[in-house]
């Protein structure tokens, strides 16, 4: 049996027989309604009827239902098998049934079972929430084809009506007084000043900036603060990804991600190729012209070294280590979140491997994006019949050896192939979770 920490993930499939699980809930000092969500890609109820609590005990398909778990007080059946394609997410929740907070329980626990037999075990207590009155304890999402399970512990306030609302459904609500008005917080007086800026410097972005924030607030983040970097392949094959402007628009989508997480309105920007490149930031000034100008400025490159980009990325945000090994936790007050673009292969594996062990141990999260085929393997042959365009990438976001999990990856066929809100969704999905590790683990202060 395994002993689950905020933001861990267990892939099911070397855990479980088949494609049946059970997850037994329960809470000591505190009385609790648990409920589960199935969505979609973009995070909200696939349908309605895919909320599995006390009033819809059991889900169309019959993959999610309501059974009691021996032991607990109460629990869930799950046949992942059964689900359509359509849910890629299950969220396990709690709310207070009457009066009370979260921080009240003394101690309590999600099981995951497999027939009978205890998998894994999440333990929480009162102390890892504050007043909030609902609570996601848990998240079971597909990833390569594959079940996995994340422990989440990320309190939520406002009781089950407010989870409805944030995962989309309707809630018919009570009429309420008009608010009393308050004096604005320094940092929603920023945030209104970056939107004036916006309109006024480049009111392209406006809708961008609009949707980046809409997608942070579904996942519990509209108030985070970070620092974005975008790390761009400059290597001959992007060149036509380059005239045709996909890397240009996709670098604004990025810059409006920077908005929200940010009040500076620019974003910091390194260019790899067979060397690294930092031009100057990415701002609502420069915007515009940005992508074009930076190419003039440093042409396209043979070669293509993701380690040597890492590293000049970790000396500029960390210049303790100037890129180098850290066995030990460094702390700070904001996160770094990369988005780092490539369309094949890098030429130091070896050191790139080292640079995401190393960068494990600080407040930087690393986001990788593989855009069509992974043209620049070495050996067409191998290449052809590989399971994956990247499998590089894909090791990479299972890299053993890590203090904690902190990269992601996903590929697409161009740029462009999502929608502002699906991009938005996809740069989300292991974020939040490594926010959550980050904090338990001493990373961030």
């Amino acid at each position: 049996m395994e002993l689950l920490a905020k933001g861990q993930r267990l892939p099911l499939a070397g855990v479980l027989a088949g494609s049946t699980l059970q997850i037994g809930l329960s809470a000591q000092g505190l009385a609790l309604d648990f409920a589960c969500f199935g969505l979609d890609g973009g995070g909200k109820l696939s349908d309605e009827r895919y909320m599995t609590f006390f009033n819809q005990p059991r889900t169309p398909c019959g993959g999610v239902e309501i059974r009691a778990v021996p032991g607990d007080a109460a629990g869930f059946a799950f046949d992942l098998g059964r689900l359509p394609a359509t849910v890629e997410r299950i969220v396990i929740a709690a709310s207070v049934d009457g009066a009370g907070n979260m921080a009240q329980i003394r101690e309590g626990q999600l099981r995951l079972l497999d027939g009978g037999r205890e998998i894994a075990r999440f333990p929480f207590v009162g102390a890892d929430f504050a007043r909030e009155t609902a609570v996601m304890l848990g998240e079971l999402y597909r990833k390569g084809g594959e079940w996995r399970f994340m422990a989440v512990g990320q309190g939520f306030d406002g009781g089950l009506d407010a989870l409805v609302r944030h995962f989309g459904a309707d809630v018919a609500a009570p009429a309420a007084s008009a608010p009393a008005p308050s004096t604005p917080s320094a940092a929603e007086l920023a945030k209104v000043s970056l939107a004036k800026r916006v309109e006024r410097e480049a009111p392209q972005l406006v809708n961008l900036v609009k949707q980046a924030g809409a997608s942070l607030q579904q996942v519990g983040l509209s108030e985070h603060r970070a620092k974005v970097c975008l790390c761009l392949d400059i290597s001959g094959s992007m060149g036509k990804l380059y005239r045709d402007g996909l890397v240009q628009k996709f670098a604004e989508r990025i810059l409006a991600l920077g908005c929200q997480f940010d009040d500076d309105g620019e974003i910091d920007v390194f260019l790899f190729g067979k060397n690294v490149h930092q031009p100057v930031p990415m701002s609502l000034a420069n915007c515009t012209t940005y992508v074009k100008q930076a190419i003039t400025h440093h042409p396209l490159e043979g070669d293509t070294l993701y380690g040597r980009a890492m590293q000049a990325i970790r000396a500029f945000y960390f210049p303790d280590a100037a890129g180098g090994e850290r066995l030990k936790p460094l702390a700070a007050a904001l996160p770094v979140y990369v988005m780092f673009v490539t369309d094949g292969g890098t030429s130091d594996k070896s050191l790139t491997e080292k640079q995401l062990r190393w960068a494990s141990h600080e407040p930087i999260f690393w986001q990788f994006m593989g855009i069509g085929a992974g043209r620049k393997s070495s050996n067409k042959l191998l290449a052809a019949f590989a399971d994956s365009d990247f499998p590089f990438l894909e090791k990479l976001d299972d890299l053993g050896g890590r203090y904690i999990d902190n990269a992601n990856f996903f590929s697409v066929s161009a740029p462009d192939e999502h929608s502002d809100a699906q991009l938005y969704a996809l740069l989300m999905n292991e974020y939040p979770g490594w926010l959550t590790l980050a904090r338990s683990k001493g990373l961030l202060s």
